[in-house]
């Protein structure tokens, strides 16, 4: 029997009651992120555009698109709050799987809770923990390097469990749900290399999918029953070398969601550890901007791939965030990156440009290749004088955590930058709401804090 009969076994036979402590702190820690960098996302680029086209694609008063309110079928909803929720580069990731779980299966499943009613805190908490544990040791099991965007197309698979735990599904079922997520799995690495608005829609059609996926499940679809191992399945296809019989046995004992790391920059997760180590160089030896000749960042294969792009003078967003030496000439510059280093004014910045062009990354070879560490830094000053350090691990990582107050920090000029003003009040009741999440008996009484 393929191993998605296992993964399926794993959703329908956990309830709230047998998941750790760590685990249901970890899922309030990051559903509350997720919602606050969803909040940001509305206004990141394209949104309005979204909505317009979202309007054409059928009536239906199922579920609410965060900060805007508009009504809207469950899976479109989904697909707009998936992609306001990635669309910054600020929402939370596995780092071993390479993966952004929380976004695809909160957007799925607070769509389908709004639809459905009486989903409650406990039953979201254990959505998305099995949601990210079903993505992420499917996701770590794989040894290759991304062939496709594994954010969206393991994200499909968290959101697909995420939506049977809280529509009650048997085993059976929820196999035929990530069955039929699998037939519809989707995502190019071309949108990452080109750094296109595409990337971030890639994460709401798998979320958009998932949802049809369940529905049509729960309505009796029987569909391929070997989508992981398969002669054509999800390894053989989507990714290649894999070792599931390593990862198996953790199912039920390893709770991926304790491993997911925080992002506290809004660029991708692959430009932290240079970032990272540019700050504490900075902030050990007290050097100034001005004093800065040129940086030199030894990283391994996946981050030069994923971010070793040159910066350019015509950058927008999307690719700038992909940047690295864009990103660390900002945090150089101002000792933080913030979402303000991704407008135009800022990627205009002839100081941060002329620096950037003189980062350069360096591939060090690396037996994992999905390895996003260790990362060493050097940087050289005007005087001759080199400061270097080397990181195995990056800031944001449970090992070099968030202290809950960045956590807030965070989520609260999240919340400041939507792109309607939430309601006197809203933001600090969402925490208090997330904070006490396993006696909430209405999950859409979230949703009605981020809309006004």
């Amino acid at each position: 029997m393929d191993a998605i009969a296992k993964f399926a076994e794993h959703v329908v036979a956990t309830s709230y009651d047998d998941l750790p402590e760590q685990a249901v702190s970890a899922a309030k820690t990051f559903i509350l992120d997720s919602l606050g960098v969803g909040l940001v996302g509305s206004n990141g680029p394209w949104m309005e555009e979204l909505l317009a086209s979202a309007s054409l694609w059928g009536g239906g008063n199922d579920a609410r698109v965060w900060t805007y309110g508009q009504r809207l079928p469950a899976p479109a909803a989904a697909l707009c709050n998936a992609y306001q929720t990635h669309n910054s580069e600020f929402d939370c990731v596995h780092e071993a799987a390479v993966v952004h779980p929380l976004t695809v299966v909160l957007a799925a499943t607070l769509a389908v809770a709004e639809r459905e009613r009486g989903v409650g805190g406990r039953d979201l908490i254990a959505a998305v923990v099995l949601g990210v544990d079903v993505a992420c040791h499917i996701a770590v099991a794989s040894r290759s390097g991304l062939r496709f965007f594994r954010p969206g197309t393991a994200g499909a698979f968290a959101a697909a469990a995420g939506l049977g735990k809280i529509l009650g599904f048997g085993q059976a079922t929820q196999v035929n749900a990530f069955s039929a997520a699998y037939a519809q799995l989707c995502g190019t690495m071309q949108a990452h290399t080109e750094g296109s608005m595409v990337l971030g829609l890639q994460i709401g059609f798998n979320a958009r999918n998932a949802v049809m996926a369940a529905d049509m499940a729960a309505h009796g679809l029987v569909g391929p029953q070997n989508v992981l191992e398969g002669p054509f399945g999800f390894y053989a296809l989507f990714e290649g070398e894999h070792d599931l019989e390593a990862i198996l046995p953790e199912v039920g004992r390893t709770w991926r969601i304790t491993e997911i790391a925080h992002k506290p920059f809004p660029s991708g997760r692959a430009t932290h550890g240079v970032v990272d180590g540019c700050l504490e160089l900075k902030r050990k030896h007290g050097f100034l901007f001005d004093e800065i000749e040129a940086v030199t960042a030894r990283v391994p294969p996946l981050v030069h791939h994923l971010v070793g792009r040159p910066v350019r003078e015509d950058m927008d967003a999307n690719y700038a965030r992909l940047c690295t030496p864009y990103v660390a000439a900002r945090a150089l510059k101002n000792d933080f990156v913030g979402v303000a280093d991704f407008a135009p004014e800022a990627r205009g910045d002839a100081d941060s440009l002329t620096l950037a062009r003189r980062i350069e990354l360096v591939i060090e070879p690396n037996p994992d290749a999905n390895a996003l560490t260790p990362v060493a830094v050097e940087v050289m000053l005007k005087n001759g004088i080199r400061h270097a350090i080397e990181l195995d691990t990056v800031f944001g990582n449970p090992a070099k955590p968030l202290s809950r107050d960045d956590h807030l920090s965070k989520f609260r000029r999240n919340a400041e930058a939507a792109a309607k003003p939430l309601a006197e009040g809203a933001a600090e009741r969402l925490i208090e709401m997330v904070d006490d999440l396993e006696s909430l008996a209405e999950v859409s009484d979230l949703v009605d804090l981020l809309v006004n």
